[in-house]
């Protein structure tokens, strides 16, 4: 039988957050899953779900938080920045006593928990994200008949929140997100898309799945997490 979900929460800012998680809270490996940010995320979602499940076939259960202004997150996005999701993914990971972090792309910007060990696929600039929803807006503004730049959006975003790739981010997300970098962690296991033969699912126009990378990923999770612990 295919593993259930488990609809769990964390505190944090004061409100119960969401988290998704699979498998049984008592195993020894229990690994927090910090996903990609904003429209990638919605990408990956169901392939990061589906590795999940097989995780837990794998005996290894695993979570996945909303953080704040997310998915089912009633928090207002518009006063989110990296920071506060850094400190959202830190107090998930010890309400939810994972005792492994395992990020994607945006999400290693905001996975530095200072003690679990770490594994990382394709980390990212948080410039480069800012980027490519920023040129999301311009190309989306010119199908309407609407000229922007770049340099006028960011001047816009100033007085109030810009809605970039569905999300209403105010000026302090932007300016985090703008000078944003993966910080270096102590034995952190880094690797590439190669390496588990995936899919750039975040690089789609829609959401998508990927069976074979959930079933891959799932497997380099667990043999990755039994090697640093557990």
């Amino acid at each position: 039988m295919s593993p259930a979900p488990t609809h769990l929460t964390y505190e944090f800012g004061g409100r119960q957050e969401y988290c998704l998680g699979f498998g049984d809270a008592k195993a020894p490996r229990r690994i927090l899953i910090v996903p990609p940010l904003f429209d990638e995320m919605n990408r990956v979602r169901r392939m990061l779900v589906e590795a999940m499940r097989a995780l837990a076939s794998h005996g290894v259960p695993s979570y996945l938080p909303d953080l704040p202004g997310c998915n089912e997150s009633l928090a207002d996005i518009s006063i989110q920045k990296l920071a506060d999701w850094q400190r959202a993914v830190i107090e998930a990971a010890k309400q939810l006593g994972a005792t492994h972090i395992a990020s994607l792309r945006g999400g290693t910007l905001i996975d530095h928990e200072p003690v679990l060990p770490h594994w990382r696929l394709a980390p990212v600039k948080g410039s480069s994200l800012l980027k490519a929803m920023l040129r999301t807006r311009i190309a989306a503004d010119k199908e309407a008949g609407l000229s922007t730049t770049i340099d006028a959006l960011m001047t816009q975003a100033v007085s109030g929140p810009l809605a970039l790739s569905g999300f209403h981010l105010g000026s302090a997300m932007l300016a985090s997100l703008e000078a944003a970098e993966p910080i270096a962690v102590a034995g952190c296991h880094e690797v590439v898309l190669d390496d588990i033969d995936g899919s750039a699912l975040w690089l789609r126009a829609e959401p998508q799945d990927d069976p074979a990378m959930s079933v891959a990923l799932a497997a380099e999770l667990d043999r990755w997490s039994a090697s640093c612990g557990g």
